[in-house]
């Protein structure tokens, strides 16, 4: 993906490229030949890139239960095998009105490397797409997104190396919100992560500092009709969940406030004694993954990666050892 460029006088662009598996290195092309693979003429990173292991996304087209197209990529573990099994993690894109593409992403890396299969996908209400498929979800967030990307991860089965017993999901923000919607709706996951996520639209919409929400996502504020707010609440729906859960929250987090999210959830998996931790980060506001202090961010990554280490990969992790399978509700859902 092209951040900056500049033309010469003889067509030669100039132009700083990033890839998923390369970060901001210069790369030319002439604008006369047409389509071309870009010539890097830096490589920032190459000492970097040749002590760790990447893998190249393999990039998928897959119908979602109204025939509609969804685009999405699997990222496979460097040395995968396609005889073995492995676990699949389902990370989700927030915005809602966002979308992944050519672009480095570290912690897809991470999980690749550390034996998972990722799977990122572009449902409804992404952008790039055209102005119908993004607008598609207003007035139905979530709703018919959930069902694409419970199509993806149907799709990435498929391929017969997924570990269906081994299913993880997180996301940040909307994909915060998404996460909990999808444990609210299936216990076929078997660990999530919600970070900076929404568990109450009505709590959300008395204490957030993001108000241009309200024309494309409710019709009327929740005191005109707040089982509309309930009824799309991942809160509301929080008897039918099983999945291990942890949250990561910024207590600066103004965007998806805490109160209105992962520590409601939180509370109540505590209650039915469902197996969770809250991750709570001092002075981190919504941009925490992005922006955050640098070893916020390490520690961040080192949570997602451990609490999937813990519930996927069996791994012992005492912190996170809390609960024990006698103790969880169970539920019949799929």
């Amino acid at each position: 993906m092209s951040k900056a460029y500049s033309i010469s006088r003889s067509g030669t662009i100039a132009a700083t490229i990033s890839t998923q598996t390369n970060i901001g290195d210069i790369a030319t092309f002439s604008a006369k030949n047409g389509p071309q693979k870009p010539a890097l003429i830096t490589h920032v990173n190459e000492t970097l890139f040749n002590e760790i292991a990447q893998s190249e996304p393999e990039e998928i087209w897959y119908p979602s239960f109204d025939g509609r197209k969804v685009q999405g990529w699997i990222l496979k573990p460097p040395d995968f095998d396609a005889s073995k099994k492995y676990p699949l993690i389902l990370e989700i894109h927030g915005g809602p009105f966002a979308n992944y593409g050519d672009r480095f992403d570290i912690e897809k890396q991470l999980m690749a490397a550390r034996g998972y299969v990722v799977l990122y996908t572009n449902p409804r209400g992404s952008t790039s797409y055209g102005q119908e498929f993004g607008n598609i979800i207003q007035y139905h967030y979530p709703g018919d997104d959930y069902k694409d990307l419970m199509a993806g991860v149907d799709e990435a089965i498929k391929g017969g190396y997924i570990d269906e017993k081994k299913l993880g999901v997180t996301g940040g923000s909307g994909g915060g919100l998404l996460t909990n919607w999808v444990v609210d709706q299936t216990n076929r996951f078997a660990a999530a992560v919600a970070q900076r996520d929404i568990a109450s639209w009505e709590d959300w919409w008395y204490s957030a500092d993001f108000t241009l929400f309200h024309p494309t996502w409710f019709k009327v504020p929740p005191f005109e009709d707040p089982q509309e707010y309930r009824a799309r609440s991942p809160i509301n729906y929080i008897k039918d969940v099983t999945t291990p859960m942890m949250f990561i929250l910024g207590e600066a987090d103004y965007r998806t406030p805490p109160g209105a999210g992962g520590e409601e959830m939180f509370r109540a998996l505590k209650f039915r004694k469902i197996p969770t931790v809250m991750v709570r980060f001092p002075n981190e506001s919504h941009e925490l993954s992005r922006s955050g202090q640098p070893w916020h961010r390490v520690e961040r990554l080192q949570h997602i990666v451990g609490w999937f280490d813990h519930w996927l990969m069996g791994m012992p992790k005492p912190e996170y050892e809390i609960g024990t399978p006698d103790t969880v509700t169970t539920s019949s859902r799929q």
